[in-house]
């Protein structure tokens, strides 16, 4: 199941969330795009949407369609693909572990560490990043100063409409992306190094033939990419802000592609429905 921490697609689909009134185009500059999308992120209560996902594993793209709940604060998370695998996580229940139902023998829930080896084989992102909060990181930056030359590289490039929505849309191009050596520090693990070179976790662990426990010592040399990737394309619902889609390539060409839709934002979804025993779910 992917874990769609960062919608994509190269093209707008539809959306239902409500919103503010689109400005005219001519008056938005990147600027403003970038702190709207932003906070429209940082704002958000809770969402619900479909999300299709493309994502390279090795040498293939692996598809999934996936139905979504979140809720923040806490972060909550409910998700259910097309073969009826179903994943739950409710911050600071279950020892703060997943309930997983994995529509498959020995159909029995199971409690797994939302970070291990389990459930994020073969997935570019884990359950714990669903949602958007990661194009706001790539935008501004993990410590949200947007110094980097990556950052700099996205422009507002023009305006784009699909399925009867306005949609502005947000492009990187990055040439300089590739890969580097990097000497690993002390006390540093994948997910510090990624932070660092702001690239993801899984073309680390994926380039250097590593698991998702692995860990690393001081001194280890490491091929990590120096960016997240050469071209990036965001495409920002007109009238909330919110990411439409967001499609990445790199250097072997298509990485990854989320695409959202039936998007409902900011109404408040009931707390049973973070509970496993919901009516209807197979938890």
């Amino acid at each position: 199941m992917r874990y769609y921490f960062f919608l994509a697609g190269v093209f707008c689909l539809s959306l239902t969330c409500r919103g503010a009134t689109a400005p005219p185009a001519s008056s938005l500059t990147t600027a403003q795009l970038i702190s709207r999308l932003t906070a429209a992120i940082h704002n958000l209560g809770s969402i619900r949407c479909n999300a299709e996902a493309r994502e390279r594993v090795g040498t293939k793209i692996a598809p999934d369609y996936t139905a979504m709940k979140i809720a923040y604060n806490p972060y909550r998370v409910y998700l259910k693909n097309r073969k009826g695998v179903e994943v739950l996580y409710v911050t600071g229940q279950n020892d703060n572990d997943a309930w997983v139902y994995p529509a498959a023998f020995p159909y029995v829930t199971l409690s797994l560490d939302p970070n291990g080896s389990l459930m994020r084989k073969g997935q570019h992102h884990t359950v714990l990043q669903a949602g958007f909060g990661m194009i706001a990181d790539l935008l501004n930056g993990p410590d949200g100063r947007a110094e980097s030359v990556f950052t700099r590289s996205f422009h507002y490039t023009g305006d784009s409409t699909a399925q009867g929505q306005p949609c502005y849309v947000l492009r990187s191009d990055y040439p300089q992306f590739r890969y580097v050596a990097y000497r690993v520090g002390k006390n540093e693990s994948i997910a510090s190094v990624a932070a660092r070179f702001g690239c993801g976790e899984y073309r680390i662990i994926e380039r250097n033939n590593l698991s998702v426990d692995s860990k690393l010592t001081e001194g280890q040399e490491l091929q990590v990419p120096n960016a997240y990737g050469r071209r990036v394309v965001v495409v920002v619902n007109a009238k909330t802000y919110l990411p439409a889609s967001v499609t990445v390539y790199d250097d072997r060409g298509l990485y990854e592609k989320y695409s959202f839709l039936d998007v409902v934002a900011n109404q408040p979804i009931p707390a049973a429905e973070f509970s496993k025993d919901y009516k209807g779910y197979k938890l």
